[in-house]
């Protein structure tokens, strides 16, 4: 049997957390459809080629290779050229604004179904006016759960048009190498205590920061710290205190190897987050404020709870504290046994199944996929509460009623 085609479009974000989620979930269509990733992120090359996953890579706007508008126009025709030629019945868009050009292929594509996967935990920032409006441009939209949404402020809570899901993550249990053979496989020492700094470097406050932690690391005797960059600044000079050393390793995806670490210290971004608690990795969260992503909120839900170790991005004194405090074993063993309390992340899982369900050439009928959407949002709506579930369902009554009348009468 044929596997139905998935387009999956991601933008070129704050960090490659868009990416990310979409592979997460392409890895949980594998089986039973074929997903192509269609990312403006360079590193889609490298990220396909791990997972086994098709992939195109198209140049975003910030290059500047083009004007506006042409860009739209470029975008739109690359996705309808690969609709054409892949027969795809299912379009999803994993960022934070659907572009025009993601738009107008989807008015010239109309047999086709767009889903705008948009992640939850925004900042009060003026994108979230135009929300209504953005949603009602796409067929679907869903919201990958997040493990701290308790603490979510921002303008995407409360709406009514979002089937919302359990955390997305790429670290699947199944699929992740022990300690011994992760570290086996990075080359590291199987004796030393092993510490990951995932933080990024190249401007002057990633770079304190940077120099904070590996400050506080450094009184850690016999660590082998590791990360994914050389740690130098955004002149270019050394970041590494005299007599620390740092091993830099590059690999794809950190989540099947993330057991070779004793301790984490990384951004508060929603992959990172919901990698290290499921994986039981402790982990010290300093919140990076670019974007739309409100890590401090996610951050702060964490600590509060007892899951991660938090640093006020702000503060170089107490990140070097913070990172110091991972040192101490029983630390790092209380928060592991807190990160147990924390039910399995399905959200990938969930959203390939509503993804098969909508690409399925057997069920063609606009009416019953419908049908099937609006129980996904029901759902959804009893875990929001029963204010969000009245909501949602004069909401969805009245988008039923047009539903039927359109596909009645079409031509009106």
């Amino acid at each position: 049997m044929k596997r139905p085609a998935v387009i999956m479009i991601t933008s070129n974000g704050v960090g490659a957390g868009h990416l990310i989620r979409a592979s997460a979930i392409a890895r949980r269509l594998k089986e039973d459809a074929r997903p192509i990733i269609l990312s403006m992120a360079y590193s889609v090359v490298e990220v396909s080629t791990a997972l086994g996953i098709e992939s195109e890579f198209v140049p975003g706007r910030d290059k500047g290779l083009m004007g506006r508008r042409k860009w739209d126009e470029y975008l739109r025709d690359r996705i309808c050229a690969l609709i054409d030629e892949t027969d795809a019945k299912v379009v999803t868009f994993d960022g934070v604004v659907p572009y025009p050009g993601i738009l107008a292929a989807k008015f010239r594509r109309p047999g086709v179904s767009f889903i705008w996967i948009r992640r939850g935990m925004w900042q009060k920032k003026p994108q979230g006016i135009a929300l209504s409006l953005q949603s009602k441009l796409m067929d679907y939209v869903i919201e990958p759960g997040d493990v701290a949404r308790e603490y979510d402020k921002g303008p995407t809570k409360d709406r009514v048009e979002a089937v919302l899901t359990s955390p997305v993550s790429l670290y699947d249990p199944e699929k992740s190498l022990s300690k011994k053979a992760a570290r086996k496989k990075l080359g590291l020492s199987q004796e030393k205590s092993t510490v990951l700094v995932q933080l990024g470097v190249g401007e002057r406050d990633l770079d304190d920061r940077v120099s904070a932690v590996l400050r506080g690391l450094s009184k850690w005797p016999d660590v082998e710290i590791v990360m994914a960059k050389e740690p130098r600044s955004h002149k270019g000079e050394p970041l590494v205190p005299r007599g620390v050393e740092v091993k830099v390793i590059r690999h794809f995806p950190l989540a099947d190897v993330i057991h070779a670490f004793d301790a984490i210290v990384c951004a508060a971004g929603y992959n990172s987050v919901h990698e290290v608690i499921p994986a039981k990795i402790p982990t010290l969260l300093i919140a990076n404020n670019r974007g739309t992503d409100d890590q401090v909120a996610r951050a702060k839900w964490c600590e509060d709870y007892e899951l991660t170790l938090y640093a006020d991005n702000e503060s170089l004194s107490e990140i070097e504290v913070k990172a110091r405090d991972l040192m101490n074993h029983e630390t790092r063993l209380k928060l592991t046994q807190m990160c147990q309390r924390i039910p399995r992340f399905e959200g990938d899982r969930e959203i390939a199944s509503m993804i098969k369900m909508l690409s399925n050439e057997n069920v063609s009928s606009l009416i019953f996929k419908r049908m099937r959407y609006q129980r996904f949002l029901a759902q959804s709506a009893i875990e929001r509460g029963i204010g969000y579930a009245i909501r949602r369902f004069a909401n969805s009554l009245l988008r039923f009623a047009a539903i039927v009348y359109r596909t009645i009468f079409p031509h009106k």
